[in-house]
Protein backbone atom coordinates (compact mmCIF):
# COMPACT_ATOMS: atom_id res chain seq x y z
CA UNK A 1 0.00 0.00 0.00
CA UNK A 2 1.94 3.56 -1.01
CA UNK A 3 2.55 5.69 1.81
CA UNK A 4 2.65 9.33 0.91
CA UNK A 5 4.72 12.64 2.56
CA UNK A 6 2.57 15.21 4.26
CA UNK A 7 3.83 18.56 3.54
CA UNK A 8 2.80 21.45 5.76
CA UNK A 9 3.57 24.98 3.73
CA UNK A 10 3.89 27.86 6.18
CA UNK A 11 0.81 30.33 6.70
CA UNK A 12 1.68 33.40 4.77
CA UNK A 13 0.67 35.00 7.90
CA UNK A 14 3.08 33.20 9.91
CA UNK A 15 5.73 34.58 7.45
CA UNK A 16 4.81 38.28 7.99
CA UNK A 17 4.86 38.48 11.26
CA UNK A 18 8.36 36.76 11.44
CA UNK A 19 9.39 39.64 9.06
CA UNK A 20 7.64 41.88 11.29
CA UNK A 21 9.19 40.85 14.05
CA UNK A 22 12.60 40.71 12.58
CA UNK A 23 12.43 44.34 11.34
CA UNK A 24 11.35 45.45 15.07
CA UNK A 25 14.07 43.74 16.55
CA UNK A 26 16.58 45.19 13.70
CA UNK A 27 15.31 48.63 14.89
CA UNK A 28 15.40 48.52 18.13
CA UNK A 29 18.98 46.77 18.46
CA UNK A 30 20.06 49.86 16.04
CA UNK A 31 18.29 52.38 18.48
CA UNK A 32 19.98 51.05 21.27
CA UNK A 33 23.62 51.10 19.58
CA UNK A 34 22.47 54.89 18.61
CA UNK A 35 21.87 55.47 22.26
CA UNK A 36 25.21 54.07 23.70
CA UNK A 37 27.12 55.62 21.28
CA UNK A 38 25.36 58.69 21.42
CA UNK A 39 25.95 58.24 25.69
CA UNK A 40 29.49 57.40 25.14
CA UNK A 41 30.23 60.91 23.26
CA UNK A 42 28.05 63.31 25.52
CA UNK A 43 28.46 61.31 28.29
CA UNK A 44 26.31 63.36 30.43
CA UNK A 45 26.67 64.26 33.56
CA UNK A 46 23.91 65.64 36.26
CA UNK A 47 23.47 69.31 36.54
CA UNK A 48 24.49 70.51 40.34
CA UNK A 49 22.08 72.44 42.18
CA UNK A 50 22.54 74.91 44.91
CA UNK A 51 21.37 77.58 46.87
CA UNK A 52 23.89 81.14 45.68
CA UNK A 53 22.36 83.26 47.99
CA UNK A 54 20.01 83.96 50.85
CA UNK A 55 18.48 86.93 52.94
CA UNK A 56 16.33 86.80 55.67
CA UNK A 57 14.34 89.95 54.55
CA UNK A 58 11.42 90.10 57.35
CA UNK A 59 10.83 88.29 60.59
CA UNK A 60 8.29 89.09 63.11
CA UNK A 61 7.30 86.54 66.38
CA UNK A 62 4.79 88.12 68.77
CA UNK A 63 3.95 87.05 72.28
CA UNK A 64 0.94 85.07 70.94
CA UNK A 65 3.09 82.86 68.99
CA UNK A 66 2.77 84.19 65.39
CA UNK A 67 5.61 83.85 63.15
CA UNK A 68 5.48 85.97 59.99
CA UNK A 69 8.36 86.08 58.13
CA UNK A 70 9.69 86.36 54.65
CA UNK A 71 13.39 85.61 52.50
CA UNK A 72 14.99 86.27 49.62
CA UNK A 73 16.69 82.49 48.39
CA UNK A 74 18.34 82.27 44.79
CA UNK A 75 18.93 78.82 43.53
CA UNK A 76 21.61 78.30 41.24
CA UNK A 77 21.34 75.67 38.54
CA UNK A 78 24.61 74.51 36.57
CA UNK A 79 25.28 72.47 33.72
CA UNK A 80 28.39 71.13 32.99
CA UNK A 81 28.18 69.53 30.01
CA UNK A 82 30.23 70.90 27.35
CA UNK A 83 27.91 68.67 24.32
CA UNK A 84 24.24 69.13 25.55
CA UNK A 85 21.70 71.40 26.72
CA UNK A 86 20.01 70.33 29.65
CA UNK A 87 15.93 71.04 29.79
CA UNK A 88 14.57 71.12 33.40
CA UNK A 89 11.03 70.14 34.70
CA UNK A 90 9.33 69.80 37.76
CA UNK A 91 11.12 72.56 39.96
CA UNK A 92 9.48 72.32 43.05
CA UNK A 93 11.22 72.90 46.55
CA UNK A 94 9.63 73.09 49.73
CA UNK A 95 10.45 75.93 52.46
CA UNK A 96 9.81 74.71 55.93
CA UNK A 97 10.58 75.66 59.54
CA UNK A 98 11.20 73.10 62.41
CA UNK A 99 8.92 70.62 59.52
CA UNK A 100 6.25 73.27 59.63
CA UNK A 101 5.56 73.67 55.43
CA UNK A 102 6.13 77.48 54.99
CA UNK A 103 6.30 77.63 51.00
CA UNK A 104 6.26 76.10 48.00
CA UNK A 105 8.89 77.29 44.94
CA UNK A 106 8.76 76.28 41.67
CA UNK A 107 9.65 76.98 38.15
CA UNK A 108 8.20 76.57 34.94
CA UNK A 109 9.98 74.31 32.38
CA UNK A 110 13.44 76.12 31.73
CA UNK A 111 16.47 75.05 29.81
CA UNK A 112 20.41 75.68 30.66
CA UNK A 113 22.69 75.87 27.52
CA UNK A 114 25.84 73.31 27.77
CA UNK A 115 28.37 74.79 29.97
CA UNK A 116 26.14 77.72 31.59
CA UNK A 117 24.67 78.44 34.78
CA UNK A 118 21.11 79.87 35.58
CA UNK A 119 19.84 81.38 38.68
CA UNK A 120 16.07 81.35 40.15
CA UNK A 121 15.32 83.68 42.74
CA UNK A 122 12.37 83.33 44.39
CA UNK A 123 11.02 85.82 47.02
CA UNK A 124 9.03 84.05 49.98
CA UNK A 125 6.05 86.03 52.49
CA UNK A 126 4.78 83.62 54.43
CA UNK A 127 1.40 83.68 55.91
CA UNK A 128 0.96 84.00 59.89
CA UNK A 129 1.84 81.04 61.00
CA UNK A 130 0.86 79.79 64.63
CA UNK A 131 3.11 77.81 66.54
CA UNK A 132 2.65 75.56 69.13
CA UNK A 133 4.23 75.57 72.69
CA UNK A 134 7.58 73.75 71.35
CA UNK A 135 7.73 75.72 68.49
CA UNK A 136 7.51 78.96 70.38
CA UNK A 137 10.46 77.33 72.31
CA UNK A 138 12.07 76.64 69.39
CA UNK A 139 11.87 79.83 67.86
CA UNK A 140 12.95 81.90 71.18
CA UNK A 141 16.19 79.47 71.42
CA UNK A 142 16.86 80.64 67.68
CA UNK A 143 16.80 84.47 68.84
CA UNK A 144 18.57 83.73 71.68
CA UNK A 145 21.22 82.55 70.21
CA UNK A 146 21.10 84.63 67.18
CA UNK A 147 20.87 81.67 64.56
CA UNK A 148 17.58 80.78 62.75
CA UNK A 149 17.16 77.52 60.68
CA UNK A 150 14.86 77.03 57.63
CA UNK A 151 14.90 73.89 55.67
CA UNK A 152 14.42 73.53 52.25
CA UNK A 153 13.99 70.33 50.74
CA UNK A 154 13.23 69.54 46.63
CA UNK A 155 14.90 69.40 43.02
CA UNK A 156 14.26 68.48 39.39
CA UNK A 157 14.24 66.39 36.46
CA UNK A 158 16.39 66.79 34.20
CA UNK A 159 16.58 65.76 30.59
CA UNK A 160 19.32 65.42 27.83
CA UNK A 161 17.85 64.72 23.94
CA UNK A 162 20.66 61.93 22.12
CA UNK A 163 19.06 62.64 18.62
CA UNK A 164 15.67 61.55 17.15
CA UNK A 165 16.03 58.20 18.92
CA UNK A 166 16.04 58.79 23.01
CA UNK A 167 17.36 60.73 25.86
CA UNK A 168 18.64 60.61 29.40
CA UNK A 169 16.94 61.29 31.92
CA UNK A 170 18.44 62.29 36.18
CA UNK A 171 16.99 63.46 39.01
CA UNK A 172 18.52 66.13 40.77
CA UNK A 173 17.68 66.74 44.53
CA UNK A 174 18.70 69.48 47.17
CA UNK A 175 18.21 68.90 50.90
CA UNK A 176 19.37 70.86 53.15
CA UNK A 177 19.35 73.80 55.86
CA UNK A 178 19.74 77.79 55.64
CA UNK A 179 21.27 79.09 58.24
CA UNK A 180 20.37 83.29 59.48
CA UNK A 181 21.42 85.72 61.81
CA UNK A 182 17.98 87.96 63.35
CA UNK A 183 20.18 90.59 64.49
CA UNK A 184 20.67 91.66 61.13
CA UNK A 185 18.86 89.28 58.76
CA UNK A 186 21.90 88.10 57.13
CA UNK A 187 22.63 84.44 56.02
CA UNK A 188 25.01 82.35 57.07
CA UNK A 189 26.56 80.81 54.01
CA UNK A 190 26.67 77.02 53.92
CA UNK A 191 27.58 74.23 51.74
CA UNK A 192 24.30 73.62 50.27
CA UNK A 193 24.10 71.50 46.86
CA UNK A 194 22.40 68.73 45.03
CA UNK A 195 23.08 65.25 46.36
CA UNK A 196 23.62 63.77 42.62
CA UNK A 197 26.95 65.19 41.48
CA UNK A 198 28.74 63.12 38.19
Amino acid sequence: MPRYASRHSTSPFIWCAAIVCAIISIVVIFGGIVVFVGYMVIHPRVPIISVADAHLDFLKYDIFGVLQTQLTIVIRVENDNAKAHALFDNTEFKLSYEGKLIAILRAPEFEVPKEKSKYLPYSVQSYPIPLNPSLMQAVDYAIKQDVITFEINGGSRTRWRVGPLGSFKFECNLICELNFRPSDHTYIPSTCTSSHKH
